[in-house]
């Protein structure tokens, strides 16, 4: 026992890797993470958009036998339904709105890249629109991004972690702010919105298009998610990205992104 303790606290007293970016070394503190997704809670208690049905999760009845320890079952087991779009944090690949079958299981093979949270107030058009816009995003990165960029809007209570989206016409980004954040080399998009593009806007899906440059071209490795949550807390900055999905084969999975923030390293 006292070997297993000792080469446990050897473990943990090192969980921190190295990383290279712009050329330059920087440590990651594993110790420390922080989970920008939004926990999926059957019913209400979470966000809910474009009129998708409710994360549901119900025990599994077969007889006189029921999934559900508290009415009398040896486990709980449950079966669940949820709209990964509409539901919660997800992760969506270009299948989302091609013809052609592209799924995100297939598209996502790694799953760590350096990241920049950036915090923007979405502009107010006069057609009443709140808008992240091209000259925002020049503004903020300056002509320079790594692969993943995280948005974070502002104002930014926690109501986030479970409004209805569902008819306000929330926030999006514009596609001319889209294209730029393409040009800088951005292959893995995460805002806490419920999508990049307007609620209504006839099927147009312009910053969808433009992020995958679609139908010109069918760009499988970049990943768009929504509906995160960063917390205040959290400053800007430069972070160790993990993106984590369901192996879900289909265009979208429900996802985990966690972020470490990074040092300068010493060495």
């Amino acid at each position: 026992m006292i070997v297993s303790c000792v080469f446990l606290y050897i473990i943990q007293k090192f969980m921190k890797i190295n990383v290279t970016y712009n050329n330059e070394t920087f440590t990651v503190d594993l110790d420390h993470p922080h989970d920008i997704s939004i926990p999926l809670i059957p019913g209400n208690d979470a966000p809910n958009c474009f009129w998708a049905p409710l994360f549901e999760a119900s025990p599994v009845v077969a007889g006189d036998w029921i999934g559900d320890v508290n009415q009398g079952g040896g486990v709980n087991f449950k079966n669940v339904r949820i709209n990964p779009h509409g539901n919660g944090t997800h992760t969506e690949c270009v299948g989302h709105i091609s013809k052609e079958e592209v799924t995100i299981n297939s598209v996502l093979k790694n799953f760590h890249f350096i990241s920049q949270l950036i915090s923007v107030y979405p502009e107010k058009l006069d057609n009443g629109d709140k808008v992240i816009t091209r000259s925002q995003i020049i503004d903020v990165l300056e002509n320079e991004a790594p692969e993943a960029l995280i948005i974070r809007t502002l104002p930014n209570g926690d109501d986030k972690m479970r409004r209805v989206y569902s008819g306000s016409n929330p926030a999006y980004i514009h596609h001319e702010a889209i294209e730029l954040i393409c040009e800088l080399g951005v292959k893995h998009l995460l805002i806490d919105l419920p999508s990049v593009d307007r609620e209504e806007d006839e099927g147009k899906l312009l910053s969808h298009k433009a992020f995958w440059d679609y139908p010109a071209k069918i760009d499988k490795e970049k990943t768009i998610t929504e509906l995160i949550y960063v917390d205040n807390v959290i400053p800007d900055g430069i972070y160790l990205l993990n993106l984590q999905i369901v192996s879900f084969e289909l265009d979208a999975s429900p996802s985990k992104p966690v972020i470490y923030r990074i040092n300068k390293s010493d060495r």
